[in-house]
């Protein structure tokens, strides 16, 4: 592993790094549906080049091999299953300069606490004429669900609570592919309406995908005001169901 790099302290790190590893090991896949997904688009955007790459480092379960070796990186020690993964996390990469032809990420840069770090580590893992793909939830998901229990802890406490992780702004993409050195750096931006019956089966969802709050210093929510938010979300239904929105921002870059 590779010690030259200055690394943050936890306390000024806006995620948990424990609680991610712990909530990604313990995802069941009943609500994999998102990930899949974004795994299936990536798999056709490196499979459109028809080109070969010889080692992959694969970064959420894309499902991409190399024709020589692929490697697994996951966030949590009890998901290293692979004949070859190692756990750790994205912006802190355990691997020597020019490592891999191709680094593929599903899913997994939303949960990063650097993710300009994370992508100059990728940059660098890579070989010369190495490409990285990786897509991941930004811009205005859970939308709907971030409004609703904003207004109802607001309302019944009086204070704001963080509920939902910050997502990453959809213009400023391209320019942290540009900044971590990419070249012809591509981000692009895909939004998924996914409908529900009420507000605990989006966090059903969640936390299914292990995807559950893991921001520091979070606190429990009050019953009192998870039922207001599931009215307020409730309000919202058109022919029966509340549609909530899922921004995937796709990211591309290359190593020259």
């Amino acid at each position: 592993m590779d010690r030259s790099q200055t690394l943050a302290p936890a306390a000024a790190e806006p995620f948990d790094r424990a609680a991610r590893r712990q909530q990604r090991g313990r995802a069941d896949g009943t609500a994999d549906f998102l990930r899949a997904a974004i795994a299936a688009e990536l798999v056709d955007r490196v499979q459109a080049l028809d080109r070969k790459f010889a080692q992959v480092l694969d970064i959420g379960r894309t499902g991409i091999t190399g024709s020589d070796l692929t490697v697994a990186l996951e966030p949590s020690p009890q998901m290293a299953i692979e004949p070859i993964s190692v756990a750790g996390d994205e912006d802190r990469l355990p691997f020597a300069e020019s490592s891999f032809d191709l680094i593929a990420s599903a899913a997994a840069l939303h949960g990063v606490n650097d993710l300009p770090g994370a992508l100059i580590q990728a940059r660098r893992a890579l070989r010369p004429d190495g490409l990285f793909v990786a897509g991941f939830f930004g811009g205005t998901s859970l939308s709907e669900l971030r409004a609703d229990l904003l207004a109802a802890e607001v309302e019944l406490t009086g204070r704001v609570a963080g509920r939902i992780l910050p997502m990453v702004d959809t213009d400023m993409a391209a320019g942290l592919l540009q900044r971590a050195g990419f070249a012809d750096p591509v981000a692009e931006v895909d939004t998924i309406m996914v409908r529900y019956d009420d507000i605990f089966a989006v966090l059903r969802d969640l936390r299914a995908m292990g995807e559950g709050n893991i921001l520091h210093g979070r606190a429990p929510l009050r019953r009192d005001v998870l039922a207001d938010a599931a009215r307020r979300f409730a309000a919202r239904a058109e022919a029966g169901r509340i549609a909530v929105t899922v921004q995937v921002i796709y990211l591309t870059g290359w190593r020259r």
